[in-house]
């Protein structure tokens, strides 16, 4: 199947705007046959808010017609899309990606990880576990920017039968290392599609870096944004290189599996409850301020 990986930029506070943007990317991408289509973090709506007011007057619900739209026009290209948004549900926040297909919303996430940044200071944390979903004939795990930088997350979805995991991000210029070295090590860690679709352009004082990525099992890097411009990166892919774990470098005599391998017995720190900050303070934050803790 082909993958499309869009680097874009993104109107802030300008949910119209970006509708347009999304239908644009849409039939691009849909007329080079993609079935997959993974955009960046809060393409709908932009990132960089100061204050949890201004990001709720431009959040949508789930059942907002923008999704209907979005599933037509997947329909006309019989492919699915990943993007993000901001999620208003109840009088809660959620920095969100939703997956769509031919027949509406898949499923969506919401982002468990908060770094104090953006609008990310103001919305509540994630609720809905990690996990795949069905996309034509691949599974699809949705995360979101910093859910990358953590390693667990990442394997709950492969343990859970990902065959790619769609990242929407929104990294800035200064995280531009997070770019080039996380996408490969998580791909090979977890010998699965790694999709990294990051923004441009500037926003709110942040210059966003671009370096979006398409890697392969074992880290293969299939397709990268060598600019910190607006484009659409292509990979063909071939599922069942993701979905066999069982390497065999030399027959016989070097070879490894990933989940075969693995001594659960031995992680039980990686699952213990959190420590106490130093601040005192620990758990998410409330509707009205930032966390006191960066994720």
């Amino acid at each position: 199947m082909l993958i499309a990986c869009v680097q874009s930029d993104v109107t802030f506070a300008n949910v119209a705007e970006n509708r347009k943007r999304i239908a644009e990317h849409i039939h691009a991408a849909g007329k080079m046959q993609a079935k997959l289509v993974v955009m960046p973090e809060c393409m709908l709506c932009g990132y960089a808010y100061q204050s949890r007011q201004d990001a709720w007057q431009h959040a949508v619900s789930i059942d907002d017609e923008v999704f209907i739209d979005i599933a037509n026009l997947a329909a006309t290209y019989d492919l699915h899309l990943t993007f993000g948004f901001l999620e208003k549900s109840g009088d809660q926040l959620f920095n969100a990606a939703a997956l769509v297909g031919p027949s509406g919303v898949v499923g969506r996430y919401r982002k468990v990880h908060l770094p104090a940044l953006g609008v990310d200071r103001y919305v509540d944390r994630g609720d809905i576990p990690y996990q795949p979903l069905q996309a034509g004939d691949a599974r699809v795990g949705m995360a979101i920017c910093y859910d990358s930088s953590f390693p667990e997350p990442m394997r709950v979805l492969a343990l859970g039968g990902a065959d790619i995991i769609a990242l929407g991000t929104n990294w800035p210029v200064t995280a531009y290392r997070t770019a080039e070295i996380v996408p490969p090590a998580r791909s090979m860690e977890n010998h699965l599609f790694f999709v990294a679709a990051n923004r441009v352009g500037s926003e709110g004082g942040f210059k966003f870096c671009g370096l979006s990525s398409i890697c392969g099992p074992d880290g293969v890097i299939l397709a990268q944004s060598e600019t910190d411009q607006p484009e659409i990166l292509y990979a063909d892919v071939n599922l069942a290189e993701a979905r066999n774990k069982r390497i065999e470098r030399t027959p016989g005599a070097h070879v490894i599996d990933r989940f075969e391998d693995r001594c659960p017995d031995f992680y039980q720190a990686v699952t213990a409850e959190k420590p106490t900050s130093v601040t005192g303070k620990s758990g998410n934050h409330g509707p009205d301020g930032p966390p006191a803790q960066s994720g």
